[in-house]
């Protein structure tokens, strides 16, 4: 039959062309002569009037349905009535037995947003906003549950989003204090390429502001560093109203924050450590340039790129996010911050020094050098230990070693390796206890100049001769580290050249002495040289002979 329209038009034709009678065109289209005289009289077919379905059983308890909604406009929102809670107290107070719980509930969607709007209690008309290019930005945090280490833990995401592109960063922290939510702002100024000239859009955090001053607008107080930091960059706050009421003044954020926890972070993602996960999560960044946010015609990528250009640029300098505290140095050359210890090099202890508390890491600084620096520990009463920070004390106290904590740390996290495992055995056996120890710890302060992967080498290539010496093990790392930069730095050798590079090895000296057939492929000579002798020296027995203790010779006198 086609559509309404399409019959209508065939009516009419067929009645403009062959002047067939009302009656033929009913017969012929299979219509009612209503239908045609309808179609004669306008080409656009009338709506289709939709039934109005009556509620016989509904109509008693309407009233009593109303008087509930009207008392929800002045109850707390999470103890309002649901559809399903109305109808329980339907069948209780009026005996509503034979109600449908879908009947009930079709009416309260209706009779509730009505009475919400007689109320003034909600306004269900939404302004369309237009957002200049570079000129706004929305941040929160918001709650994910991740799985650290095989451990089910409670983590924040801080997410920063421009309101015209939709270009959004993500970073997880162990907490949202006010260092996470700097160092957030910092990593995303940072992606961006500039900072929003206009303002950016904010919750009553209380990383920003110190107090709401109620009655007054939007005026807050807010804290010293928070000022400091927008000083810094160069940009302006906007705080949302307290509560439910400002919810819809950063809507980009807060569906941004689901999304993105939706379908990027369900299930719970498994990481080694949350700078791994975020670097995942970079990733996922770029592949969300691709996407489109509901029907905008380009990409966030693209709006990206036509709004890159219109931020304000950075600072020259880049703001410190970390908390700064000076602890002093204890005993066990290590600081406490926020309830938790970290070790710090042995010539500080009793000294008070500056460290800086960050979202993901402490920072100690000598001076305006760095002197440590670790991952920080998200736990309470924990600690977090380096055996390179003990290394003076413990060549002076060898036999402090093999019980100490940082040992124990340093085999947890993988940088006591098997290769170091070896040497020590080895050269405990050949130098004893004390003195092996002391060459263990003149490897591993190699490491202070040398990557691990060369020491590493080297002490593979000091153990393939017997050799259990911390200089041996240096050579052969040097010399491993020229072979794997093509020469050394600054080596004027061509690439193609490289492969004619021979390397003479350390060779024990047991080898060398009995020209064992791996000598002689190790690359040595026969040593032909005549065995040393002092026949040379016997003429000083004579003269010593000639003038005995007590005498002085000729050529003495003066």
């Amino acid at each position: 039959m086609g559509s309404r329209v399409e019959l209508f038009a065939r009516i009419r034709r067929d009645a403009r062309v062959e002047g067939v009678s009302i009656r033929e065109l009913a017969r012929r289209h299979q219509v009612a002569r209503k239908t045609v005289r309808t179609a004669l009289n306008s080409p656009v077919p009338p709506e289709r009037k939709i039934p109005r379905r009556s509620s016989p059983r509904l109509e008693p308890f309407k009233a009593a349905i109303d008087a509930m909604l009207i008392e929800d406009t002045t109850a707390p929102r999470k103890q309002r009535h649901t559809a399903r809670r109305i109808l329980a107290r339907l069948i209780e107070e009026h005996g509503a037995q034979q109600l449908s719980y879908s009947t009930v509930r079709d009416y309260v969607r209706i009779r509730r947003a009505r009475i919400d709007v007689e109320a003034g209690r909600r306004v269900e008309v939404f302004i369309p906003q237009e957002h200049a290019p570079g000129a706004e930005a929305e941040v929160d945090f918001g709650e994910v549950w991740v799985v650290l280490n095989g451990v089910k833990t409670k983590c924040h995401m801080f997410v920063f989003r421009l309101s015209h592109s939709g270009k959004a960063i993500h970073r997880i922290y162990p907490t949202q204090a006010q260092e996470a939510f700097l160092e957030g702002h910092i990593e995303a100024f940072n992606e961006v390429g500039g900072v929003p000239v206009r303002h950016i859009r904010y919750d009553n955090l209380t990383s920003a502001v110190t107090a709401v001053v109620f009655g007054q607008g939007r005026q807050r107080v807010e804290n010293d560093r928070w000022v400091l930091f927008k000083s810094h960059y160069g940009f302006d706050a906007f705080y949302c109203q307290p509560g439910i009421a400002g919810a819809h003044e950063k809507g980009g954020v807060e569906g941004e924050v689901g999304w993105f926890r939706r379908n990027r972070l369900s299930p719970m993602p498994v990481a080694g450590s949350l700078d791994e996960l975020n670097d995942r999560i970079r990733a996922w960044e770029e592949q969300d340039n691709s996407r489109r946010i509901g029907d905008r015609i380009r990409t966030i990528g693209r709006d990206f790129a036509a709004e890159q250009p219109f931020l304000a640029p950075l600072p020259a300098e880049e703001f410190d996010p970390g908390l700064v505290l000076n602890p002093r140095v204890d005993r066990s050359s290590m600081v406490t911050v926020r309830m938790v210890k970290y070790s710090v090099p042995a010539r500080f202890i009793g000294r008070r020094v500056r460290v800086s508390l960050r979202a993901s890491e402490v920072v100690v600084f000598d001076g305006c050098g760095v002197a440590a620096r670790h991952q920080r520990v998200a736990a309470r009463s924990g600690c977090s230990v380096l055996l390179d920070h003990y290394l003076e004390v413990l060549k002076t106290k060898p036999g402090a070693l093999p019980g100490s904590t940082a040992l124990a740390r340093a085999r947890a996290s993988g940088a006591f390796t098997s290769a170091h495992e070896a040497f020590w055995a080895a050269s405990r056996r050949v130098n004893g206890d004390a003195e092996g120890t002391q060459e263990l710890i003149d490897v591993l302060l190699l490491h202070r100049s040398m990557d691990a992967s060369d020491i590493q080498a080297g002490i593979t290539a000091a153990l393939g001769v017997g050799a259990v010496s911390a200089d041996v093990v240096a050579v052969e790392a040097r010399r491993h580290a020229t072979i794997s930069s093509g020469g050394g730095p600054g080596s004027d050798r061509h690439p193609d050249a490289q492969g004619e590079l021979k390397v003479q090895r350390v060779v024990s000296l047991t080898q060398r002495r009995l020209m064992d057939p791996a000598a002689v492929i190790a690359g040595l000579p026969a040593d032909t040289r005549p065995l040393p002798s002092v026949s040379a020296y016997d003429e000083l027995l004579a003269k010593r002979t000639q003038h005995p203790a007590g005498t002085a010779s000729k050529e003495n006198i003066s």
